[in-house]
C-alpha cells in the first residue's frame, strides 16, 4: 500500500482531531471488537432509545431505557460534532471514562456518523491509519438499505471494513468486525448502478423520515463519503452548496461530474492523487451550505 495514502489517513481533520484526550484514545484498545465493543457501552442510538426495552434491546444490552432521563435531549448529534466534543460530554457525565459499566443516563445519544468519527479519531491517535467511510447497510431490514457510517481500519497489511454502531445479532451474516466488503452498500457503486440502469434506488433509503431515496439519497452519501474520503467527515447537516435543496435543477453535466467522481471513488485507493486533485481544485464539492448558512453567505461581496 502506497506509505502517502496510509500517511494521509494517519492525519486528523477538524472531526477527528483527539487534542487534550490523546491520551485517553491511545490507552483504548486496539483491537476492532474489543473497541467497538466498549464504544458502544458509551453510546445509545436515538432508535434504540425511541424503542425502548423491545426490539435490538429487549435483552437490555445497551440497558434500560427507562433510566434515560426524560428531559435529556433524543438525539444528541447537533451538539457533539467532533470526536473532542464527544469525549468531554462522556468524560463529564462519568469521569471514569470509557467503561463497560456506565449508566444509561450517563450514556449519549448519537447516530452512526458520531461512532464512525468516533472510532476513526482513536485509531488516528495511536498512528493506526482510518478513515470513515459513508454509505447504505443492507443489513438492517430486508428489502431495504438504509443510510450507514461505518469505519475501515489498517491492520495487518489490508484494510478490516468494521461497524462500531451497536452489538449486532449473528442473523447478520457475518463479523461485523471483519465485514466482506460485498456486505456494504458503498455509495459511489449504488450511484453508478442506479445511473446505468442495474438497480432502480428504491431500496436506498435516507432516514430523514420522508422516505427520501434513490438518487436523491445517494447523492448525500456520495459527497459525505467523498469528504470523509479525504478527512473531513462532514455530519447530515451539510451539503455542497449547489446541490443543496437543488436535485431538480442539476443539468446533464452536474450528473456526468458526479459519475466522473463515483467510478473514482470505486478504487479510491488507486485513484486517490486523482480524487485529492479533485478536493483540491473543485469549489462546487466543497463550498457548504448548512441550518446556519446558506446560499447567499457563500457568495463574494462585490
Amino acid at each position: 500500500m502506497n506509505s502517502k495514502l496510509l500517511d494521509h489517513y494517519r492525519q486528523t481533520g477538524t472531526y477527528t482531531y483527539a487534542g487534550a484526550y490523546a491520551d485517553l484514545f491511545r490507552s483504548l484498545p486496539d483491537d476492532p471488537r474489543a473497541l467497538g465493543e466498549l464504544v458502544s457501552h458509551q453510546i445509545i442510538h436515538r432508535v434504540t432509545l425511541r424503542e425502548g426495552n423491545t426490539n435490538a434491546n429487549a435483552d437490555l444490552r445497551y440497558g434500560d431505557m427507562n433510566d434515560y432521563p426524560r428531559w435529556r435531549m433524543r438525539c444528541e448529534d447537533d451538539i457533539f460534532l467532533t470526536a473532542t466534543a464527544i469525549a468531554a460530554e462522556l468524560m463529564r457525565l462519568d469521569a471514569r471514562g470509557f467503561v463497560p459499566d456506565r449508566k444509561v443516563e450517563h450514556k449519549l445519544v448519537l447516530t452512526c456518523r458520531y461512532v464512525s468519527v468516533l472510532m476513526s479519531a482513536i485509531y488516528k491517535a495511536k498512528g493506526i491509519p482510518c478513515r470513515s467511510r459513508a454509505g447504505f447497510a443492507p443489513y438492517f431490514r430486508d428489502g431495504v438499505s438504509m443510510d450507514h457510517w461505518i469505519n475501515q481500519v489498517w491492520l495487518d497489511g489490508r484494510w478490516r471494513t468494521i461497524d462500531a454502531d451497536g452489538f449486532y445479532d449473528a442473523a447478520i451474516g457475518f463479523d461485523q468486525y471483519d465485514m466482506p466488503e460485498n456486505r456494504f452498500d458503498w455509495a459511489a457503486r449504488a450511484w453508478l448502478d442506479i445511473r446505468e440502469g442495474r438497480d432502480d434506488g428504491t431500496r436506498f433509503l435516507y432516514a430523514d423520515g420522508l422516505g427520501t431515496n434513490s438518487l436523491r439519497a445517494v447523492i448525500r452519501y456520495l459527497f459525505y463519503d467523498f469528504h470523509a474520503l479525504m478527512n473531513d467527515e462532514i455530519s447530515y447537516l451539510f451539503q455542497p452548496c449547489y446541490v443543496d435543496g437543488k436535485f431538480d435543477s442539476l443539468a446533464a453535466d452536474d450528473f456526468a461530474e458526479l459519475d466522473a467522481l463515483a467510478r473514482l471513488m470505486l478504487d479510491p485507493d488507486r485513484n486517490f492523487d486523482e480524487l485529492r486533485l479533485i478536493w483540491d481544485t473543485n469549489a462546487r464539492f466543497r463550498i457548504m451550505n448548512s441550518p446556519l448558512v446558506g446560499d447567499w453567505d457563500n457568495e463574494p461581496i462585490m
